[in-house]
């Protein structure tokens, strides 16, 4: 029952966004769109494990939730004394057939339209990926604020403030212009979706392969729009071998395996290929950005058959790159990490004190810590710094390795 149960959330979660873009594609209302939806999404999880799941599951959620939405339509237009437009707008009993006069989009069309309607430039751009994630990614409102390091109630009122202003515009798919415009939000969106999918920041699961699935998916849509464009083709090349590394980071009992002690036999050499391809190709399309250099730096660590093999040397100057055109918490920590393999970890630990101010209390700055602080010797400082990233991360599996890494320092 639980794999079943699995099963349905992971198909849920890969459809929601296609009912989504179906629903605003005709209707319009994006936040009453949403909210059934949701209502749909919640009836499915409550009657597909015991019934099974329907043979269009897409078909039958378009189809719950348009009638929620005639519903919650009904409702707004009667208390505007305008039943009529909800009677216009009542769906038809089958939804196998377009409206005549009206074409078919493949539900992956109506994903990367709602992709580029979220990024409308009506938004503010922190406002553009909150709804980005929220309704295309299928985030929850506070992984969501964990990504951005900003209080849960700050992306709620994003959220809700974004969705009253696209509300009433045309869903189309934006012209090349308007398109090019919105691309960065669109990749940065993408990106978060898969970082949430390969390391989950909450839960009892390392890896929710739903969400990085979903994110290559949709980066190969946007990869066939734009072939040319190096910073897609980075960003997928970089999805790529960063997930290829996904069957080796966990052990037996879902514990979590650092990347210096996996089996890299497990590593899925046939995405290791193609990230290793998509790198040379992106670096050919243009300056190289933020996704072709972490790309690059992605295809350094999987090109090394051993851990000692890792040419650090070249993956710190890449990092030095990227601090240095893109400055980024995150991205400067994974530099403290290059520094520390390249010139010892004092060195490093001198880095990841500047840090301090920046990402004082996430757990991977005390985690990064308590790592260089025990290879350095110093067990006391690093049984507290791996105590104090146990306590703040939200992941179980983090939370557990962390706890063990503590463990074996306890005198």
């Amino acid at each position: 029952m639980l794999n079943r149960a699995n099963g349905t959330e992971d198909l849920l979660r890969r459809h929601a966004p296609q009912v989504l873009g179906a629903l605003v594609r005709r209707y319009g209302h994006f936040d009453l769109a949403e909210d059934a939806v949701q209502e749909a999404l919640l009836s499915a999880a409550r009657q597909w494990p015991a019934a099974g799941v329907p043979d269009n599951p897409r078909g039958w959620l378009i189809r719950v939730a348009s009638r929620r939405l005639t519903d919650l339509l009904r409702a707004e237009e009667a208390r505007r004394r305008r039943e009529e437009t909800a009677v216009r707008l009542a769906p038809r009993d089958a939804f196998t057939a377009p409206p005549p006069g009206e074409s078919r989009a493949p539900a992956e069309d109506d994903t990367l339209t709602l992709l580029f309607l979220c990024s409308h430039p009506a938004l503010t751009p922190a406002a553009q990926v909150a709804l980005t994630l929220r309704a295309v990614g299928g985030l929850t409102t506070a992984e969501i604020a964990r990504a951005h390091l900003v209080p849960e109630a700050t992306i709620a009122q994003r959220i809700s403030r974004a969705k009253q202003k696209i509300a009433g515009l045309p869903f189309r798919r934006p012209g090349p212009q308007d398109r090019d415009a919105r691309l960065a939000v669109v990749l940065q969106v993408l990106y978060l979706i898969f970082n949430e999918g390969y390391t989950a920041t909450s839960g009892a699961a390392l890896h929710r392969a739903d969400l990085a699935r979903e994110a290559i998916r949709l980066t190969r849509a946007v990869r066939r729009l734009l072939p040319r464009d190096g910073a897609v083709t980075g960003l997928l090349a970089l999805m790529l071998l960063t997930e290829a590394r996904s069957p080796a980071r966990t052990g037996p009992h879902g514990e979590l395996v650092p990347l210096d002690e996996q089996d890299r036999t497990l590593w899925d050499r046939d995405a290791i290929v193609e990230g290793t391809a998509l790198v040379e190709e992106a670096l050919h399309e243009g300056p190289a950005g933020a996704y072709q250099i972490q790309a690059a730096i992605a295809a350094l660590h999987d090109e090394a058959a051993r851990p000692e093999d890792t040419d650090w040397p070249q993956i710190l100057a890449l990092y030095d790159v990227l601090v240095g055109r893109f400055p980024e918490p995150m991205a400067e920590l994974g530099r403290a990490v290059a520094v520390a393999m390249v010139h010892g970890p004092r060195a490093g630990l001198g880095e990841v004190a500047q840090l301090e101010h920046r990402l004082k209390g996430h757990h991977r700055l005390d985690a990064v810590r308590a790592h260089l602080l025990e290879r350095a010797g110093d067990r006391e400082g690093a049984l507290a710094a791996y105590q104090s990233a146990a306590r703040h991360t939200l992941s179980l599996p983090e939370a557990r390795y962390l706890q063990m890494r503590a463990a074996r320092l306890t005198p």
